[in-house]
């Protein structure tokens, strides 16, 4: 039997029908037009062009913005567009012209919008908090940080309280001591400040971001003793502390941690002292054990042979260039390298 196509039927905005096929222009600027971006707009898969500036349009960006994937000009500037932008926004990777401007967007601009094709859109005059995605933060324009909380400064950025989940300036540049500001960025999951030239000490204050799952301070200038309030921080699945000045003894790992999640803790290349606490054994989920080139005493504890670490891998366990006395657990006794006895009974 013989099919029938037929074209889709058309789509139906603001009271005016569009050809699903032919339409790809659409320049409804400065018509008056009011209410939300319909999310039918999305099946105009042909659109090249698309300008609703000057009007009154109101509500949130629909995520169904992904499928007009030709689009090269999306203009939406000058309307009361308010909520996030929806992170559709990056399939828009044929863009020359991203206007938002003008509106009542707020919360952060997604990471995404760095994958649609304009380098810099046009942001200005709304709402966006505090950090900006590094693609575009020269173009955020003025924005009005009235519902963004608590907005610091740090190192000449600034950084809201309540959005700022991630904070990354690995190289570059940094110099003196940890600002006391970043540890008021409660929401962090996320910190890398290594490759820099950090000095002083981490402060106690550390214990205050306690939904980190990585934290980066490898390779500054360090010094002091690793807080205890690290211990504190039940979600961290990441610590890289080496290459640094970093002394004292290791007790964050004692009786008080929370580091169930832990599976990476590298503290190699240090000044590290004092005896191994037996609650490593405690970090079940560790993968990554790196201890090598501090001054390590005492004993190993035997119940490091519980943790599933794979003790023949370099890349997974050194404990060498220590102090550390004889006689070694089995689990790892042909892995301990060179170790000075000098001062083992």
């Amino acid at each position: 039997a013989d099919i029938l196509y037929k074209e889709k039927p058309p789509v139906n905005l603001w009271g005016e029908s569009y050809a699903i096929e032919t339409t790809h222009t659409l320049i409804l600027n400065s018509n008056d037009l009011s209410g939300p971006i319909p999310p039918e707009i999305g099946q105009l898969v042909n659109l090249i062009t698309l300008d609703l500036s000057e009007n009154q349009l109101t509500g949130e960006i629909p995520s169904q913005i992904r499928d007009l994937t030709n689009l090269t000009v999306l203009d939406l500037s000058d309307n009361q567009l308010t909520g996030e932008l929806p992170i559709e926004i990056g399939n828009l990777i044929n863009l020359s012209n991203l206007n938002l401007g003008d509106n009542q967007f707020t919360g952060i601009i997604p990471n995404e919008i760095c994958n649609q094709g304009n380098l810099s859109p046009q942001l200005g005059n709304n709402q966006f908090c505090p950090p900006y995605p590094i693609c575009i933060e020269e173009y955020v324009g003025e924005q009005n940080l009235i519902n963004c909380g608590e907005v610091i400064e740090i190192w000449g950025e600034w950084y809201s309280t309540e959005y700022t989940t991630e904070l990354n300036l690995h190289n570059n540049g940094l110099t003196g001591t940890l600002p006391p500001e970043i540890f008021e960025l409660i929401n962090l999951t996320y910190l890398n400040l290594s490759n820099n030239e950090l000095t002083g000490s981490i402060p106690s204050e550390i214990g205050n971001l306690v939904n980190l799952t990585s934290l980066s301070l490898y390779s500054n200038q360090i010094s002091g003793g690793i807080p205890t309030e690290i211990g504190d921080l039940e979600y961290l699945e990441k610590l890289f502390l080496q290459h640094n000045q970093l002394e004292g003894d290791i007790s964050f790992i004692g009786s008080q941690s929370n580091l169930s999640s832990l599976e990476y803790l590298y503290l190699f290349n240090n000044q590290l002292s004092g005896e191994i606490p037996a609650e490593i054994g405690n970090l079940t989920n560790l993968n990554y054990l790196r201890l090598n080139n501090n001054q390590f005493t005492g004993e190993i504890p035997s119940s490091i042979c519980g943790l599933n670490i794979n003790w023949a891998s370099d890349s997974n366990f050194k404990i060498n260039e220590n102090q550390l006395c004889p006689p070694y657990p089995v689990c790892i006794e042909e892995y301990v390298g060179e170790q000075d006895d000098t001062n083992c009974e």
